[in-house]
């Protein structure tokens, strides 16, 4: 059960065990995209039919139709990548029941966001889970983990293409064992310091400025490239921000100013003032206009008044 390219990885990894079969796969709806609205078919759906695999598309998985017709593939387990969240009846269907892989160290960063979170707070390490589906959302027991470094340079597109790989690995790792009968099952711990990982709305996106710019490089990381942090220009233009960092040093001697005050020399940099130091853009686009290094942008664009 997935949806998006994420979840293909695992698919393809359960498709070649030898041990099992897949016997189906259920994921989301076809839906409009693109200018034209033309019906697209989920990745993972683009997948399966590859491989002449059955697909289930339901609308409503409460429906006693779609659980008819689930139960008369009579799996014994269900794997679960970037899908929705199942009623018990679905979940606890197969005889081995259904696990989940969550693209985090649970019980850290819970819900359906934790790839974006985990860079926002500048986490160094991330990881991925399998468990077993419970009632609460991402709180069943744990099966495996494996662990993951972040890099400094790492942002939500390159991390995601990570764990999306780590992510197939412990999924079959995971199946294997349940098949075996050897895979553990590890109620998860309640400690102080949890983080949830919502998830991301529009204005989630939207930077403060009164943040230390260490913090704004972080959320500008956990956002790129989509759904992609942004800012009001002084004129009320958004600029969408990829990628940032805080000025370099040989241009740290600009005085400080307010937080949200905007400066550039109309050439090289376009950065601005957070609550401890100036932050530089480095890769934006204006609305409306395609996405380009600021020193392209800076061709054809003023800064607008109100700036130092």
């Amino acid at each position: 059960m997935g949806t998006p390219d994420f979840a293909v990885p695992t698919l393809e990894s359960l498709l070649a065990w030898p041990g099992g079969q897949v016997v189906a796969v259920i994921t989301a709806p076809d839906r409009p995209a693109g200018r034209g609205r033309q019906l697209q078919a989920s990745a993972v759906k683009v997948a399966a039919e590859a491989q002449g695999v059955p697909v289930l598309q339901p609308t409503n998985l409460k429906s006693p139709e779609f659980q008819a017709e689930l139960r008369s593939y009579r799996a014994d387990l269900q794997v679960v990548v970037a899908f929705r969240m199942l009623p018990e009846t679905v979940w606890n269907m197969p005889r081995l029941g259904s696990i989940n892989i969550h693209a985090s160290l649970l019980p850290q960063y819970r819900g359906a966001a934790p790839i974006n979170w985990a860079l926002m707070h500048g986490d160094t390490e991330t990881g991925v889970t399998s468990f077993f589906l419970r009632h609460e959302i991402d709180t069943g027991d744990l099966i495996l983990q494996d662990r993951l470094a972040i890099a400094p340079t790492d942002d939500f597109g390159s991390l995601y293409d990570k764990l999306k790989v780590a992510g197939a690995a412990l999924a079959r790792r995971s199946v294997e064992a349940i098949a075996a009968g050897t895979a553990p099952s590890t109620p998860q711990e309640q400690r102080e310091g949890l983080r949830p990982a919502p998830k991301i709305q529009k204005e989630t996106g939207r930077l403060d400025f009164n943040r230390p710019v260490a913090e704004l490089v972080n959320w500008v990381r956990g956002l790129s490239p989509i759904p992609t942090a942004f800012a009001p220009l002084p004129d009320g233009r958004i600029l969408k921000i990829f990628r940032a960092q805080p000025t370099p040093d040989d241009a740290a001697d600009q005085p400080l100013a307010a937080p949200g005050t905007w400066a550039s020399d109309g050439r090289r940099y376009l950065r601005v003032a957070a609550a401890d130091g100036w932050l530089d853009l480095l890769d934006v686009q204006l609305e409306g206009k395609k996405r380009l290094p600021v020193k392209e942008l800076l061709l054809g664009f003023k800064l607008p008044a109100q700036t130092v």
